[in-house]
C-alpha cells in the first residue's frame, strides 16, 4: 500500500481499529487508478458518519422500539427444523420471549453437531458419531423380561443390535448396573452377569415384593447404557456436501467430549449452556444470533446494533440476566422506575423500610414526578453570562 491511501485513510476520522484492519486487508492488493480507492473510502467514511449516534441519543427507547413493534407482526408456533424429520424447534414470538427471558433450558432444546475430517465426509463414520450421542436404553439392546415366579427381571442382550451401534455386549452388561446406581439413584437391588450366554439378571433386596420387582424392571428398561443422557434423537444431514447432526435434546458439554466433533463450529440454542460451558462472550454472541434468526425466519429485518444493545444489557454483569423484574429491570437502582415496572406496593415498601433515596437520573422516574428527562434536549444545561 502506498502513502497515499494511508494518508487517504487517516484523512477520514476513522476509529484506529478500522484503519489497522483495512491496511491488512488492501495488503498485497493493487488498486488502481488511486482515485478508485479514494472513493471507496470516501464511501466508507459516510458510511461511519451514518452509523454513529448522536449525544443524548434515547438508544435504549430505539431499540425497544424496533424489536418490539416488528415483534408484533410474529406468528406463534412451533417448527420442524429445517427439513429435519420429526426434530421440532419453537420459532416466534414464544422463542423470542425465551431468549428475552434468558430461560435456564429452552421448550425445544437443539443442537447442531457439526463433525471433523472423515467423519464430515462418510456417513457410516457420522453414524457412528451419532451413537456415541444419541441416548439408547437398555431395553433396545435386548429383551427385557420379568420372572414373578423367581422374582427377577432378565435381559437378553441381542448381539446383531451391539456389533450395528459399535459397542460390545460385555460393555453393555457391565455398564447397566452402575448407570442405574449412578443416573437413576436407585440402589435396592442386586445385577448377576452371563457374558457368555448375554444375560444380565437382577434381583431386588427385598424378595417378597412385587411392587419392588416392578420398581426395579422400569429401571432396567429405561436405564441409558449407550450415548448422552440428555440427547433423546439424533439425525444425520447432508448438507453443502458434509454429514451434520441434529438432535432432539441439548448436552454442550458431553458433545465436547465425544471424538469426531468439531467443536469450533457446533452449537445448541440452550443460550445459558453456552455462558457456562464457553463463558459469556460466548452467551452474549448466542443472544444476537438466535434472536436475529428467529427475527430473519419470520422475514422481519431489525438493525443487529438494537439487538447488540440488548445482549449487552443481559450480559454485563457477568452473566446472564433476563430483561424482566428477576433480572435487569429489577435490579435498577431507582425506586421509583422499580415500583414502575411490576409489583408496585413491594417496590415501595421495601424502599421506605430500607430508607433508599431516588436520584432521578432514569427516564421513568422523571416522567412520573414531571420533570424533564435527562435524554435529548433535556440533557442540556443553558447558562446565560450576564453582561456587566
Amino acid at each position: 500500500m502506498d502513502a497515499h491511501m494511508v494518508e487517504v485513510i487517516d484523512a477520514a476520522a476513522i476509529p484506529e481499529k478500522t484503519k489497522t484492519d483495512l491496511k491488512k486487508l488492501m495488503e498485497g492488493h493493487d488498486i488502481s487508478p488511486p482515485e478508485q480507492f479514494e472513493e471507496i473510502m470516501q464511501q466508507v467514511y459516510v458510511e461511519y458518519q451514518q452509523t454513529r449516534i448522536q449525544p443524548c441519543e434515547a438508544v435504549g427507547i430505539i431499540s425497544a422500539q424496533s424489536i418490539g413493534e416488528p415483534g408484533t407482526q410474529m406468528t406463534m408456533r412451533t417448527f420442524h427444523y429445517a427439513g429435519v424429520a420429526e426434530i421440532n424447534v419453537t420459532l416466534g414470538l414464544p422463542r423470542l420471549i425465551e431468549i428475552m427471558d434468558a430461560r435456564k433450558s429452552p421448550s425445544t432444546p437443539t443442537m447442531t453437531i457439526y463433525l471433523n475430517g472423515e467423519f464430515a465426509n462418510n456417513r457410516d463414520r457420522a453414524r457412528d458419531v451419532s451413537w456415541q450421542i444419541e441416548a439408547t436404553r437398555l431395553n433396545e439392546f435386548g429383551d427385557v423380561s420379568t420372572d414373578l415366579v423367581h422374582m427377577r427381571v432378565t435381559v437378553k442382550v441381542n448381539r446383531e443390535v451391539c456389533e450395528k451401534r459399535k459397542v460390545t455386549v460385555e460393555e453393555i452388561i457391565e455398564r447397566a448396573p452402575d448407570k442405574i446406581r449412578q443416573k437413576r439413584h436407585y440402589r435396592d437391588f442386586e445385577a448377576e452377569p452371563d457374558v457368555d450366554n448375554h444375560l444380565l439378571t437382577f434381583y431386588p433386596k427385598d424378595r417378597e415384593s412385587y411392587q419392588n420387582l416392578f420398581q426395579l424392571a422400569n429401571h432396567v428398561r429405561d436405564v441409558i447404557v449407550q450415548g448422552i443422557d440428555d440427547i433423546e434423537r439424533v439425525v444425520v444431514r447432508k448438507e453443502s456436501g458434509e454429514y451434520i447432526l441434529y438432535t432432539e435434546g441439548s448436552n454442550l458439554k458431553d458433545v465436547f467430549n465425544v471424538h469426531g466433533v468439531d467443536m469450533t463450529r457446533t452449537r445448541t440454542n440452550n443460550i445459558s449452556e453456552i455462558s457456562e460451558v464457553l463463558g459469556i462472550e460466548a452467551g452474549r454472541n448466542a443472544i444476537i444470533d438466535e434472536a436475529l434468526s428467529t427475527l430473519r425466519e419470520q422475514g422481519i429485518d431489525v438493525d443487529v446494533r438494537h439487538i447488540m444493545l440488548v445482549s449487552d444489557m443481559m450480559c454485563m454483569e457477568g452473566e446472564v440476566k433476563q430483561i424482566g423484574r428477576h433480572g435487569i429491570a429489577g435490579e435498577k437502582e431507582s425506586v421509583l422506575s422499580r415500583a414502575a415496572f411490576e409489583v408496585t406496593v413491594n417496590h415501595l415498601l421495601d424502599a421506605a423500610v430500607a430508607n433508599e433515596e431516588d436520584i432521578l437520573q432514569g427516564v421513568t422516574e422523571n416522567v412520573i414526578v414531571g420533570q424533564p428527562i435527562q435524554l435529548g434536549t433535556g440533557d442540556v444545561k443553558l447558562i446565560a453570562k450576564p453582561f456587566n
